[in-house]
């Protein structure tokens, strides 16, 4: 029997209807993004293929590190993104606001050319720096929406005082940054927005801290000695991509889940591809609660307890990274099952396909290995373990001059 005309259209609608719901929301169809990412590396690829200096198969580097023009193409960045914070577009649809002064960071009342007048704007804004800075802020550095702060060109260090945090807010974009030595702050007024300051209690002194925020990517930024997590992701964060970090000196580098009993952190789903987890960690690469985890394409060469853990059943889907377990015979073990009993923690859905292994390292699987529930922790194809040091050899702040390639 055919289908009445009206039936026909209403399919039609819902057809067009259902990419916009998706694209919209920051919980994503997983397998989507999976067949989005794996045709962007495919066509990144091919179409490099001649630029052997940065065609590495790098599907975000290749995206725009080939380009002798980046610096007058800067926004282009936003458009390579992957994985679940593959959507966050920063300042892309804004100006670009030139930070020229390093210094006078006034918490309340922020001067035009700082960072902190940057970064609390209402309209998108993409965000650069006039010359080589360090930046030290006096409080936590409260970001609004549609913002990317770009360090391209220029060496620029947030170090020595509070640092940045992303709360409650969409859209985000860092790259390029040294982030280091991050301290507490607090018990103070604090400004977010043109229209409104608050008083902040004490921060945690982490580098990077998403709380509550969505469409977030973190890429090619270098990050140590933080007084907390280097990056952390809690109360309800999701849509999140770090990529392309270099973490070293730190010991609870990244935690992402605010607690076993915060349920709502069940929608997270973080992508973690193409890092170089360095020298000086320790654990937490990361801690993991509730939601969905790809650990993809990332290089460990160091840590000293563990590598990846978690409680409060986390889907983790670990595919493609090289895992070098340290000299001491007691930590060659890359997971860590928290807060639970075997007979628990053995239905948990933890998976490790085509790791690489170094030095004695294993992985201690778990779960009945559903594919339905590693589906939602794929965010992109896999490279082979073999590739992964020439994925993450440039890992961390590039050295980008300007009117040549990056």
């Amino acid at each position: 029997m055919g289908m009445p005309a009206y039936h026909s259209l209403s399919l039609l609608f819902l057809s067009l209807l259902i990419p916009i719901l998706i694209s919209s929301s920051p919980v994503q169809n997983p397998d989507l993004v999976a067949q989005e990412v794996v045709s962007k590396i495919n066509n990144s690829t091919r179409r490099n293929l001649g630029y052997l200096s940065c065609g590495t198969g790098n599907p975000i580097d290749d995206c725009w590190r080939c380009d002798p023009n980046w610096e007058k193409n800067r926004q282009r960045l936003a458009d390579c993104a992957i994985g679940f914070g593959k959507q966050a577009v920063g300042g892309r649809d804004g100006r670009i606001y030139v930070v020229t002064d390093s210094g006078n960071d006034d918490p309340v009342t922020p001067k035009p050319g700082t960072l902190r007048h940057a970064v609390i704007q209402d309209e998108p804004l993409w965000i650069i720096f006039e010359r080589d800075m360090v930046i030290k802020l006096k409080e936590e550095l409260i970001m609004n929406s549609f913002k990317t702060i770009d360090g391209r060109g220029a060496s620029v260090h947030i170090a020595g005082g509070p640092c940045i945090t992303i709360q409650f807010v969409t859209n985000i974009i860092i790259h390029g940054l040294h982030i280091h030595d991050c301290t507490q702050g607090g018990n103070t007024n604090v400004r977010d927005s043109p229209s409104h300051f608050g008083f902040r209690t004490l921060s945690d002194g982490d580098g990077v801290s998403i709380f509550g925020g969505s469409h977030v990517w973190v890429d090619h930024c270098s990050l140590s000695n933080c007084r907390d997590g280097l990056i952390d992701a809690i109360h309800g964060s999701t849509a999140i991509t770090i990529s392309n970090n270099y973490l070293t000196h730190h010991n609870k580098v990244m935690l992402l889940g605010h607690s076993d009993t915060y349920t709502q952190d069940k929608n997270m789903q973080v992508t973690i591809a193409f890092n170089h987890f360095g020298e000086g960690l320790v654990q937490r690469m990361p801690r993991c609660r509730h939601g969905y985890f790809h650990v993809v394409n990332n290089d460990y060469t160091h840590w000293e307890m563990y590598a990846i853990g978690g409680s409060a059943a986390p889907t983790i889907n670990s595919q493609g990274n090289r895992f070098l377990a340290p000299n001491n015979m007691d930590s060659k073990e890359i997971t860590k099952h928290e807060d639970a009993p075997v007979y628990e923690w053995k239905n948990w859905n933890w998976r490790s396909e085509g790791d690489l292994y170094l030095n004695g390292a294993f992985f201690t699987r778990s779960g009945a290995g559903a594919s339905s529930s590693y589906a939602k922790a794929s965010s992109l194809g896999a490279r082979p373990s073999a590739l992964v040091a020439p994925l993450t050899t440039a890992a961390g702040a590039l050295n980008c001059r300007k009117g040549s390639r990056c």
